[in-house]
């Protein structure tokens, strides 16, 4: 039996409102969750359509005992996006800073979880935000395990959480790529990334897919598995693992964690029950080795 902690990542896709509502009921009657993040992180076009059901989400998830952090948005480009995130940062007790941009909003002192949409990627920058007040960090994927536990070497009073399962959040652009794929353009998206709830595959000239495609977001192609050994995450100073949301057997999904933070399944275990999920894509884990990402590695 572990000391770590699953949470639940923030919703990167558009999705209806009877699939937020549906996945969110799900992770509230799930014992092995103890925290969820909440929140438009990606385009803030979207959040009109989407802040009611998170709303909502809210409160199943607060009644089941779980508990909730909002999420910042990683890109703000207008004012009203630049106003949503001032808001956000002005009404949490808690907030997951996923632009720098967020960090003036917060009061002096605030603690904050610094999402793994900043650019922390060494030890020194990590020490810049704690001396703000952030007290947990969410490691940027394509750090590898060794380089995380650098982080916790220098930095033991901030937590490591670790994305651990997910198609890896790669990169932003003021562009929407959804949109140009369906030959329209960002202001006139119609809101296509809505027909791709786990995003849209990009294929090389060779036909291999290679990436995915979410709104203006860059993902990978394949699903990301944090599947070290306890004994090894522990090691690396990790304290949480989080989830971030896709279609399919969520249950099971949270199940199978459960079962491998409880010493039920060892790493091996691990990827053979989140496959039989069929995620929506191959199970990847070549950053956690300090390789290519879109590499599957044996277990750490």
């Amino acid at each position: 039996m572990s000391d770590l902690e699953l949470t639940v990542g923030p919703l990167m896709f558009l999705w209806s409102p009877e699939r937020i509502a549906d996945y969110y009921a799900q992770v509230a009657a799930a014992p092995e969750v103890s925290r969820v993040y909440l929140g438009e992180v990606v385009c803030g076009k979207r959040s009109p359509l989407t802040v009611e059901s998170l709303l909502l989400a809210e409160e199943v998830l607060t009644r089941a005992g779980k508990s909730v952090v909002w999420a910042s948005q990683a890109l703000p480009a207008t004012p009203r996006e630049a106003r949503a995130v001032r808001e956000l940062a002005e009404a949490s007790a808690l907030l997951e800073v996923n632009d720098v941009a967020a960090l003036a909003c917060l009061p002096k002192g605030a603690a904050f979880v610094a999402g793994p949409m900043l650019n922390l990627y060494n030890e020194s920058a990590v020490a810049a935000l704690v001396a703000r007040g952030c007290q947990r960090i969410c490691a940027n994927v394509e750090l590898s395990l060794d380089a995380v536990a650098a982080i916790a070497k220098a930095c033991p009073q901030v937590e490591i959480e670790l994305f651990a399962y997910g198609r890896l959040p790669l990169a932003l652009s003021g562009r929407c790529y959804h949109a140009r794929a369906h030959k329209t353009h960002k202001d006139g998206c119609l809101f296509v990334c809505e027909t791709d709830p786990d995003g849209m595959t990009v294929r090389t000239v060779d036909g291999e897919p290679f990436l995915a495609v979410n709104g203006i977001q860059t993902m990978s192609h394949g699903v990301h598995l944090a599947d070290a050994e306890v004994g090894r995450l522990a090691a690396a100073g990790v304290k949480a693992l989080r989830i971030s949301p896709h279609t399919g057997d969520v249950r099971a999904v949270l199940a199978a964690f459960g079962a491998f933070v409880r010493g039920e399944l060892d790493g091996a275990g691990l990827r053979a029950a989140v496959a039989a999920t069929r995620p929506p894509g191959p199970l990847i884990n070549g950053y956690l080795h300090g390789e290519a990402g879109m590499l599957s590695m044996e277990v750490l």
